[in-house]
């Protein structure tokens, strides 16, 4: 058995880190938060964003691992006021976001706290996302069913180093071309960024209210 456990772990670390890589990637609201705030306070300010969206990536990948039936029919039947509170919190974010003035830092460090704040922030944001729970769930729990059974924790480690990866490469990229970016122009982005914001909110608010 340990020696079965020892050949299969690199390949399911393998995947679950591609698994983690692939659903962070696309573009969505953690992605324009993560670029908006790399563009006002820095490299560390993105990444801390985009963490909060890795832990729970990793969270809703440990439920599906680890096969918790009660718990994953618990959070399915949630499914309506996640959306709805994910929606409401989207939106709270557009409106601050649009609102406020850029706030362009010269440096990579945030006011003091702020890196927790974006970390918990977006981890809540994420763990609303209906959507992260159905795929997470449903990609780990055929993986799982397939693998040793002490491999559960190999697979929460791949999905969340594959999922910290991208947002250092995606916050690295912006916090590069941040200087060539004037207040103009972070604005302008901030103002986009905020209508798209707003846009997936009322979307997912749409869902269930209409």
């Amino acid at each position: 058995m340990d020696t079965l456990f020892a050949s299969t772990s690199p390949i399911l670390f393998g995947q679950s880190f591609l698994i983690g890589l692939s659903i962070a990637a696309p573009v969505g609201q953690i992605g324009l938060l993560a670029i908006q705030r790399t563009l006002d306070h820095g490299r560390a300010a993105g990444l801390a964003t985009g963490l909060g969206a890795a832990f729970a990536d990793a969270l809703y990948g440990a439920i599906g691992a680890f096969g918790i039936k009660g718990l994953i029919a618990w959070l399915l039947s949630l499914r309506m006021w996640l959306s709805l509170f994910g929606g409401g919190f989207l939106l709270w974010l557009a409106w601050r976001i649009a609102t406020q003035p850029a706030a362009r830092s010269a440096n990579d460090h945030p006011p003091a706290g702020t890196l927790l704040r974006y970390v918990s922030g977006t981890f809540v944001l994420t763990l609303s996302n209906p959507t992260t729970i159905l795929s997470f769930m449903a990609v780990f729990g055929a993986l799982a069913g397939r693998a040793p059974a002490a491999s559960p924790w190999v697979m929460v480690a791949g999905v969340l180093a594959g999922s910290a990866l991208w947002w250092l490469i995606l916050s690295t990229g912006v916090n590069w071309l941040r200087d060539r970016f004037d207040a103009r122009w972070q604005r302008a982005v901030n103002l986009c960024s905020a209508g798209l914001l707003a846009g997936l909110g009322l979307w997912q608010l749409g869902r269930f209210v209409v």
